[in-house]
């Protein structure tokens, strides 16, 4: 079978990228934005081979050549998520609890189900078409303790032709029978699974503790066994998101100092290392967190909707602490990039720092591919990239169309995609060089096998 990227394409129209953090003001940090309003995307074989005006572009273009058009629509690099379980898809929008009541009541009755891997399979395939439609082309995945849920996921995503990280949840104990893994067997299962997935097609592995209350400290111990023996993994748990979970692990490892200390204790904090939430910590743990290299992912919608705090962006620059953004999906309320922003401005707004379009879109691509150490394949378009692009319509809802009319800068249409854009303003989604999603079913290319 013919590859279905082999053949070359064009995108053209309004694009923006960025190359370096725009900083938090209201103007653009000089030379971190590239914004062309003729743009053109010449894709070939899954890359961008070039980035530039159409005019400069068009001489050196094939004469038969597809072309596609995206005037007055705006292209960037795909959007990143840098936390988010694809198993709690069917539990959004559950009555609110706070965190671990709603794990106990919500979570893991639904995670039980996915020891039947067909289950894992639909919720797969449905969390990814949700994730392209919303335009997030790659992200960092919780999967569950099964590990048929994670060759589930990683089966979808590679035949999309997607850039994933994901793993196997490791908890020992302080959950369901039903969903707990032997101490060393959780790892054994996982060291199978990365022999099988990591690096394979676009696809890497995130070593997977849930958080330390449902680790013993020999599953820690053995955690970090592995990713030090393996630096190109990467890994992923929760943090100081709730003062419930907090109290929790202190009566749990009373010999560590914080909630922090029981990770750095184990190995598990370093440049790979993201930890979600990270809500409630002193300066104290910005600090030795952003002095390991690792990221705090900002969840906003769902530390809303439990009720868990406000994030303090500010307090982790001032730390040197690098920040992504996230989804969390289940205890969030949308998958959506754009949600995820407007979420951030809102907790921005109460803390006395709100997020500019500038810094917000920087974080949903280039900002979240440095924090996962992706920013040599995706979060830019740049020449040799991956083309993993999202368009947006700034002219989506009536609405939206009506405020982005009175926009002067781009600055201000981009805030009010922000504010007033959600998954219809996505008009179209592009991984590895293919159209996988646009509004209109029928534009979008056949999912077809791509081989490693």
């Amino acid at each position: 079978m013919t590859d279905p990227r082999s053949h070359m394409r064009v995108l053209r129209g309004p694009l923006l990228s960025f190359d370096a953090d725009p900083g938090d003001g209201d103007t653009a940090v000089p030379d971190s934005v590239r914004y062309l309003e003729d743009g053109a995307l010449w894709l070939v074989d899954g890359h961008i081979r070039a980035v530039a005006d159409y005019a400069a572009l068009a001489p050196h273009l094939p004469a038969d050549i597809e072309m596609v058009d995206y005037s007055g629509k705006l292209m960037l690099p795909g959007f990143i998520d840098s936390h988010v379980h694809y198993a709690q898809l069917d539990i959004m929008a559950s009555y609110g609890r706070q965190l671990l009541d709603w794990l106990n009541d919500y979570t893991f009755p639904e995670e039980c189900r996915f020891a039947e891997r067909v289950h894992a399979e639909a919720v797969a395939e449905a969390f990814l078409d949700e994730s392209l439609r919303v335009g997030t082309t790659t992200a960092q995945v919780f999967c569950t303790s099964h590990p048929g849920s994670v060759d589930a996921f990683f089966t979808a995503a590679k035949r999309r032709g997607l850039r994933m990280l994901a793993g196997k949840v490791l908890m020992d104990r302080h959950a369901p029978e039903a969903l707990v893994d032997d101490t060393l067997g959780g790892l054994a299962d996982s060291e199978r699974l990365i022999g099988d997935w990591h690096g394979k097609g676009r696809l890497g592995y995130s070593l997977t503790p849930r958080f330390a209350p449902t680790s013993s400290r020999e599953q820690l111990e053995a955690t970090g066994a592995v990713l030090r023996n393996a630096p190109d993994l990467h890994l992923q748990t929760h943090l100081s998101e709730n003062p419930g979970e907090i109290a929790w692990v202190a009566e749990l490892f009373p010999e560590c100092e914080d909630y922090l200390a029981v990770y750095e204790r184990y190995g598990l904090v370093g440049p790979r290392s993201t930890f979600a939430h990270g809500i409630h910590l002193d300066q104290g743990m910005r600090q030795r967190l952003a002095g390991a290299g690792a990221n705090i992912a900002f969840c906003p919608t769902s530390n809303l909707f439990l009720g868990s705090g406000l994030f303090d962006r500010q307090a982790c620059r001032e730390a040197g602490l690098a920040t992504s953004l996230a989804s969390d999906v289940g205890g969030g309320t949308d998958l959506s990039g754009l949600a995820t922003l407007k979420a951030a401005y809102q907790v921005g707004q109460l803390l006395g720092q709100p997020l500019t379009a500038w810094q917000g879109f920087y974080r949903l691509t280039l900002g979240n591919a440095r924090a996962l150490h992706l920013d040599g394949q995706v979060g830019r378009l740049r020449e040799g990239g991956e083309a993993d692009i999202v368009v947006l319509d700034p002219e989506a809802t009536p609405l939206l169309a009506r405020r982005t009319a009175h926009c002067r800068t781009l600055a201000e249409r981009l805030f009010a995609l922000m504010m007033l854009g959600d998954d219809r303003a996505v008009l179209a989604t592009w991984a590895d060089g293919r159209c996988v999603h646009h509004r209109d079913a029928r534009m979008a290319e056949a999912t077809t096998p791509v081989d490693a």
